[in-house]
């Protein structure tokens, strides 16, 4: 029954026939996910840093592009990561994938729900689980970076850890969000940086941690191209 709930408190903006969809959608979607990024090569650099991160006791909170989500997901599949998922259908179609992979969402976004998502994130990461988010989710700018990652760090006491991850050779979908989609037998660079401390939400400590974080995420970018080599 509460597992029930929570869905319906997930999907609650949506019609009947929209959730039915989202699910539909999410057993579609996630096998098709497995099987295409199971013919990746990956080339994943810093995953010490996570590791590094969990035995201090502490858990991460991953900061990546709206466009760069799907080698993420699959990166850190079955590890628990409690993702920000927008309430709208797109959103939840995208939750159902996130979950049928191994992780769990809260819904939400910068737009709608946002500070009563935060504060559900913030109960998480207290809990001990790692959190994600899209940094310029839902709807952009593209990679103009909102306010809630370094938010939900200086509250925590969590580390930030940007990553970003490149294909040699992918699909770009039209949405804002510029979409990678690596194609089959595709190499995918995904970097993990070092983590960014967050010292307070106090507005000084948040506007050093965005910038901290900015400069991080390009640093991260360049990396994962200069591990792909030049383009064939």
């Amino acid at each position: 029954m509460i597992k029930d709930d929570r869905a319906h408190q997930k999907t609650r903006g949506l019609t009947r026939s929209q959730r039915f969809k989202t699910s539909l959608i999410g057993a579609i979607a996630a096998p098709t996910v497995s099987a295409l990024c199971r013919t990746i090569t990956w080339k994943v650099e810093g995953i010490h840093h996570f590791d590094d991160i969990i035995r201090s006791g502490r858990v991460p909170i991953f900061a990546v592009w709206h466009g760069r989500i799907l080698p993420a997901i699959w990166v850190f599949r079955n590890r628990g990561v409690v993702v920000m998922a927008s309430e709208n259908f797109d959103g939840q179609w995208i939750a159902r994938i996130i979950e049928r992979l191994g992780n769990r969402t809260v819904a939400g976004s910068t737009s709608h729900g946002g500070a009563r998502a935060l504060i559900a994130m913030k109960h998480e990461v207290e809990q001990g689980h790692p959190a994600a988010l899209a940094l310029d989710g839902p709807r952009g700018p593209a990679r103009v970076a909102q306010p809630g990652a370094v938010w939900l760090a200086g509250a925590t006491g969590n580390p930030l850890l940007p990553l970003h991850s490149e294909a040699s050779r992918s699909w770009t979908t039209n949405s804002w969000d510029r979409t990678m989609v690596p194609k089959p037998f595709s190499t995918v660079a995904l970097e993990i940086r070092p983590p960014i401390m967050v010292t307070g939400t106090e507005q000084e400590h948040l506007d050093r941690g965005q910038a901290a974080l900015s400069e991080s995420l390009g640093h991260a970018e360049a990396d994962a191209l200069a591990a792909l080599g030049p383009p064939r």
